[in-house]
């Protein structure tokens, strides 16, 4: 197949361009072609992109990519005489028809960790509930007849009613404290306290009794002390946007003692009022006056907050919490609001 090839370059100048002019002898005129940068092939008669792809590059099996590049070109099966075909370098070829890098794996982004409060003895802390609870079973002997049972101690419980004991499940061991919390101030029954005093493991069932082991007391268990399932707290409590507008007061501390920072104390709100375990109160106290002796009005001040507690744990109506601080002694009754 005979081949009529005619190179066009053409090199930029600022103040034009190269032109390059073409005779046709066999037509007696000449025509001066204005051409872009680059190599050109103008297609003759009977030419197809296979032929022209292994006439330039040794491959006719280039042919797509050189199609995709003279994207003037509508159909590669349909090209006709006098069209120009633009031919790439070797180097442009090789960087044409190399495969795309794949993109390098992106790392993987840790999700930050919320903020948190630790609080590693969180499983040890009791609660208030309205209700007595139902217990699973009573502790009615230990081996050894020993009078204080601790970790590591065996001992044989008593299902109470319908409730059955399975090898390996844990339970919680609570005493109830003797008398129920009234509200200070409208002597309203609040509920009933609970201690938690330890975790016990299943090991054998019998028909009408089941034998446990001790595996931790933090306080000392006695017999007839109740069994309920356990489910452990994580230490790490989530910070959590407090309830907005929320006020309560500390009902007790959780063993009656004076009350510092890293007391445990129960509030008179649970979750029924929105608390949730994470959340963080004021302790507060407001005062009223009367500017004038002879006035019959007082006057409410501004709250002064003296303590921070955190939610630790929330029952129905009640919660337990942590003074996380305090300028001074918190008594029973004493207020906390959102801060």
């Amino acid at each position: 197949m005979s081949r009529k090839i005619i190179f066009f370059f053409c090199i930029c100048i600022g103040v034009g361009s190269l032109f390059l002019k073409s005779s046709h002898a066999e037509e007696g005129t000449e025509k001066t072609l204005e051409l872009e940068s680059g190599l050109y092939y103008t297609i003759q008669k009977g030419d197809t992109l296979w032929d022209i792809s292994e006439h330039f590059y040794d491959s006719p099996w280039i042919w797509p990519d050189l199609w995709e590049k003279n994207q003037e070109i509508a159909n590669p099966h349909w090209i006709y005489p006098g069209e120009r075909v633009r031919i790439y370098s070797r180097e442009e070829l090789e960087a044409m028809i190399q495969p795309e890098p794949e993109p390098e794996p992106e790392e993987a982004v840790q999700p930050e960790e919320p903020p948190y409060y630790s609080y590693p003895a969180i499983n040890k802390v009791g609660f208030i509930r309205k209700d007595p609870i139902d217990p699973s079973g009573i502790l009615f002997k230990v081996k050894d007849k020993k009078v204080m049972i601790s970790q590591g101690d065996m001992v044989y419980i008593r299902p109470v009613g319908k409730n059955t004991f399975e090898r390996g499940k844990h339970f919680a061991v609570l005493r109830m404290r003797s008398k129920p919390l009234k509200d200070k101030d409208t002597k309203a029954l609040i509920g009933v306290q609970y201690y938690v005093l330890g975790v016990v493991e299943i090991g054998g069932v019998e028909p009408r009794f089941s034998i446990g082991r001790v595996l931790q007391s933090f306080r000392h268990i006695e017999l007839n002390d109740l069994l309920i399932p356990y489910e452990p707290l994580s230490p790490k409590i989530t910070l959590v946007e407090s309830k907005e507008g929320l006020k309560g007061k500390i009902i007790a501390a959780e063993d009656h003692q004076g009350m510092f920072a890293d007391t445990v104390v129960f509030i008179d709100k649970g979750h029924k009022d929105g608390v949730k375990a994470g959340q963080l109160y004021s302790i507060y106290y407001q005062e009223k006056v009367r500017i004038d002796p002879k006035a019959e009005e007082d006057i409410v001040l501004p709250p002064v907050e003296y303590g921070k507690i955190i939610i630790l744990r929330t029952e129905d109506t009640t919660a337990t919490a942590l003074i996380t601080k305090a300028e001074k002694a918190v008594r029973p009754g004493a207020t906390i609001h959102t801060p």
